[in-house]
């Protein structure tokens, strides 16, 4: 499998979606997937992937504050990883699968928040200039169904995970905004379906983007 980029040998694969989309469920999917090609992967996530990273994640679930501090602290957390994992895997020829990336940064504090996005993008801009994942993963559900599965896990709820239905709204029409500037960068995948059938559609969508042999 070579790399879509000449510059990094290594592949970027996100995976976003609305709280309660079921994405955690799919994140191995797409390391298997990869790795089933002999790719060396490194499953990560944000806001985290760093000591640091970790440290602000715990704030943006947790505390409350301005959706400006919210946004800027993404950033921050970001620029860590960005230059303490994702870019050196890559350079390395290792692929990364990452759980969330500033996609998620333009949805959630962008679409969901009200943020103008040029603001966010000029952030993006001066935080990993250049590096832009060659897949995310969009798994698509509605609010609606989002907020029952989030309903029967009997955890506590983490400040996003709390935000009403019509703000979940407001998020998942930016995924789909942004989406569809991109179709041979995004694959979005219909995440009402069973876990069995995201993942077969996850493997197929990569397959075709990825213009990999077919993922047994």
């Amino acid at each position: 499998m070579s790399s879509l980029n000449p510059y990094r040998p290594g592949r970027f694969v996100v995976l976003e979606g609305i709280d309660g989309a079921g994405k955690s469920t799919q994140l191995q999917t797409l390391v298997d997937f990869l790795e089933a090609d002999g790719r060396r992967v490194v499953l990560t996530r944000e806001p985290g992937g760093t000591e640091i990273g970790e440290m602000i994640r715990t704030l943006l679930l947790h505390q409350t504050m301005r959706p400006a501090t919210e946004a800027l602290l993404m950033f921050a957390a970001r620029q860590e990883h960005v230059l303490q994992v994702v870019e050196p895997a890559l350079l390395q020829g290792r692929d990364v699968v990452c759980d969330r990336f500033t996609a998620a940064t333009l949805a959630y504090q962008g679409g969901g928040k009200g943020i103008p996005l040029c603001r966010l993008e000029g952030l993006a801009d001066w935080v990993h200039p250049g590096l832009h994942p060659d897949v995310t993963v969009l798994i698509d559900v509605p609010p609606e169904v989002a907020a029952q599965r989030i309903a029967r896990d009997n955890r506590q709820r983490d400040r996003f995970e709390q935000e009403d239905v019509e703000f979940f709204d407001r998020v998942r029409a930016t995924y789909l905004r942004l989406a569809a500037t991109a179709p041979t960068k995004w694959l979005i995948v219909d995440g009402t379906k069973s876990a069995e059938a995201v993942s077969t559609e996850i493997r197929n969508g990569l397959n075709r983007l990825l213009q990999v042999p077919e993922f047994q």
